[in-house]
């Protein structure tokens, strides 16, 4: 992969100015109740669309120590270097205290394997082995190879693990979202046509890669554990027709479960989709688009042209939505809460940020910048798609 940062790639878009507020009327909030089940005579029970939670983006990044900062920062240049400066705490601790309830892991194929144990900057800095567990066999999980490899858990499964014993411990939690980005391209830095000596190829994601990944997920949930295609999908009828149909589970029948869904398109979602157009014995939800068998799931942004509208159509169609409220540091570096307050706004059920709790952005002259659920909820009624009786108290 070539080093550029998302707001090279992404904040160039026009149409839509970062500053802009939609301010769209909140949903109303019942007495507190017992659940959000509709009252009596009324409409079906809160549904997995109309709630909104906060996400964190690159969840298991970690900076590296300040001999291996040093080296990167000539390598790549202080342009790249501001957009990874950011720390997050361990999986429990946002599952946890941080009130997160979408996270998201770049995952590495190494079926075999010592692929990724070797990092250049690590090499270069003289800073010794990785951990073991880095020769085991299994994805792994980290942001840039070689140069960005830091992370709270190294393996996909140690990952999943962390999440599953803290879900084992509060049952009763409102569904987490996984957004899994499959990761396979080399790196390439500024100023160069190749791939630098001593730097490690990726192994593709293709189709087989992709079900050994699944083969992964199932070493750590059971199916009951996990909100699949399956599970939303009606006798005779696509993925879409489902969603748009007949709706979500319920929130209620969700609780204690994971959710887990594909950051990328083009042709990892085309292969992942072989033989199973509607996404028939999957578990990921692919980022789709309107009008085919697997569209449920969709990743926009509301700063690309046109992000906004498109955004607030596909919730108030029934599609569950990701967005980010922040990229690259910048919007905590300036403490500009607009692209976070329009993210909101927007209804898109997973709203994602680098910082989720006050202080960590402090490091930016002391910027007070964060992003997280209006009145301290770790979820909230949705503001587009709940309806009237919906209780965000009981949205934990």
């Amino acid at each position: 992969m070539t080093i550029v940062p998302l707001r090279a790639r992404k904040l160039a878009a026009a149409g839509v100015a970062l500053g802009m507020l939609v301010v769209i009327p909140a949903a109303a909030h019942a007495a507190p109740a017992s659940s959000n089940a509709a009252p009596s005579g009324r409409n079906a029970p809160l549904k997995l669309n109309q709630m909104q939670v906060i996400g964190t983006q690159n969840s298991f990044h970690q900076e590296p120590p300040a001999n291996e900062k040093a080296i990167r920062l000539a390598l790549t240049g202080p342009q790249v270097e501001q957009t990874i400066e950011y720390t997050h705490a361990s999986v429990a601790k946002q599952l946890g205290e941080q009130k997160v309830r979408q996270l998201e892991f770049d995952v590495y194929a190494d079926p075999t394997g010592g692929k990724y144990a070797t990092p250049y900057l690590r090499v270069a800095a003289g800073n010794g082995p990785m951990d073991p567990v880095m020769n085991q066999p299994g994805a792994k999980v980290l942001h840039l190879q070689d140069v960005d490899y830091h992370s709270s858990c190294l393996t996909f499964v140690k990952c999943l693990q962390q999440v599953k014993d803290w879900s084992d411990r509060n049952r009763d939690h409102v569904t987490v979202a996984i957004m899994l980005e499959f990761q396979d391209r080399p790196l390439i830095v500024p100023g160069e046509t190749e791939p630098r000596p001593g730097t490690v190829i990726p192994i593709k994601w293709d189709r087989a890669e992709m079900l050994g990944l699944e083969r992964e997920i199932l070493s750590v949930f059971p199916r009951d554990r996990l909100v699949t295609p399956d599970n939303v999908r009606k006798p005779g009828k696509t993925l879409e027709q489902s969603v748009l149909q007949d709706g979500w589970p319920t929130v209620d029948s969700t609780r204690g479960k994971i959710l887990f869904m594909m950051d990328n398109d083009g042709t990892y979602r085309d292969s992942y989709l072989q033989g199973n157009p509607s996404l028939q014995g999957r578990l990921l939800f692919t980022n789709s688009k309107p009008g085919v068998p697997d569209a449920a799931f969709m990743k926009r942004y509301v700063w690309d042209q046109g992000g906004v509208a498109e955004i607030t159509a596909l919730v108030r169609k029934g599609y569950l939505v990701r967005t980010r409220a922040d990229a690259d540091t910048m919007q905590a570096r300036n403490n500009d809460t607009s692209t976070r307050d329009t993210a909101l706004a927007t209804g898109a059920q997973w709203v994602s940020t680098d910082y989720p709790v006050p202080g960590m952005a402090s490091r930016f002259n002391g910027s007070p910048y964060y992003a997280a659920i209006p009145g301290g909820y770790t979820a909230r009624c949705n503001p587009l798609t709940a309806p009237s009786y919906c209780n965000c108290g009981l949205l934990n």
